[in-house]
């Protein structure tokens, strides 16, 4: 069974954009692959030094990726600070590192100028402490989007690296994981682009969102006059709020909607209070359970360390090994 390794960082809550995208990736993985999914939380210090509630945000989480249905019998779910290894790694990896080439990296210059009064060294070696994460378990897969294509290569070249330096084929040379399918792309509110905190809380709509104050972000929704020619195509915020509905409502209801639209007759307050009828009962289940666990703290923390011990096994070993391989040895 293949390896895969992936991080979850702890910036705010889960939004349909994630849940269709990242968690419902990780629950088809954890079926087939022997699966690391690690709280990024070292990884957040290079933007947030100074984090006002690090622990309440990995809770976070933990809480709602598992409410979502990650499971931590099937897969390794663990917070990266609970494994030590994780920065011996990340020294060892950092030593083959030539700052020329991490100056290079897209991410660091995009960073560079986003926040030109906190360029850490921590922003420099964001591509060693990746690699770090996945080459401590020997992960062959790598699921990574578009704007991490780049670390995923650097990953390769540290590990390839290090098996050329020491003349060993140590670390296995992770490849991006193939979903084998179109991945859905959520859209936001806003009437273009996608679902995203980046774009503003009244853009998502999120798993633990409270009835309320969904409904009304769905009545705020972005929207037009009405179609003026029967079967005209759909300008992009109208496209936007009937994909939404093909997520979260039922195909009847779809085309319904559909076919009222196409007949110009359709009326948005209408559509409108049936999505978010819809999309409260979709996030209904979820939500419960996300206030079911964030009020267990002991499953929460018998959780995070039985997958700190999982993963400190993988990570032990293969520490061990490639300080052997370096030369480090006890007298």
């Amino acid at each position: 069974m293949e390896t895969v390794v992936s991080g979850i960082r702890p910036t705010g809550n889960l939004h349909l954009g994630n849940y269709f995208g990242a968690v419902k990736n990780f629950l088809r993985m954890q079926e087939t692959h022997n699966c690391y999914f690690f709280i990024a939380d070292y990884h957040s210090l290079t933007t947030h030094p100074t984090p006002g509630d690090l622990h309440g945000s990995v809770k976070q989480v933990l809480v709602e990726y598992l409410a979502a249905g990650l499971d931590p019998e099937k897969a390794t779910l663990y917070v990266q600070s609970d494994i030590p290894e994780t920065t011996e790694l990340y020294l060892l990896l950092n030593m083959n590192a030539y700052v020329g080439e991490l100056q290079r990296v897209t991410s660091f210059k995009d960073k560079v100028r986003q926040q030109p009064d906190n360029v850490n060294a921590g922003l420099l070696t964001y591509p060693t402490l990746m690699a770090a994460d996945v080459l401590l378990h020997k992960a062959t897969k790598v699921p990574v989007g578009k704007d991490q294509e780049q670390n995923l290569e650097m990953m390769r070249t540290f590990g390839r690296r290090f098996n050329r330096m020491y003349k060993q084929e140590f670390f296995p040379i992770p490849t991006a994981f193939n979903f084998g399918e179109t991945l859905v792309k959520v859209p936001g509110l806003d009437g273009n682009g996608k679902m995203g905190k980046s774009e503003g809380a009244a853009n998502a709509i999120y798993l633990n969102e409270d009835p309320k104050v969904l409904r009304k972000k769905v009545m705020r929704a972005v929207s037009d006059a009405g179609p003026t020619e029967p079967n005209q195509k759909k300008p992009e915020p109208i496209q936007n709020l009937f994909t939404l509905m093909s997520i979260v409502s039922e195909p009847e209801t779809l085309a319904h909607f559909d076919e009222l639209y196409n007949n110009c007759e359709i009326r948005y307050g209408d559509f409108k209070k049936q999505l978010a009828d819809d999309m409260i009962n979709f996030t209904a289940p979820i939500r419960e359970r996300i206030l079911e666990l964030s009020a267990n703290e002991a499953y929460l923390s018998k959780v995070a360390k039985m997958g700190a011990e999982k993963a400190r096994e993988s990570a032990v070993k293969t520490i061990k090994e490639a300080r052997e391989i370096i030369g480090f040895r006890h007298f």
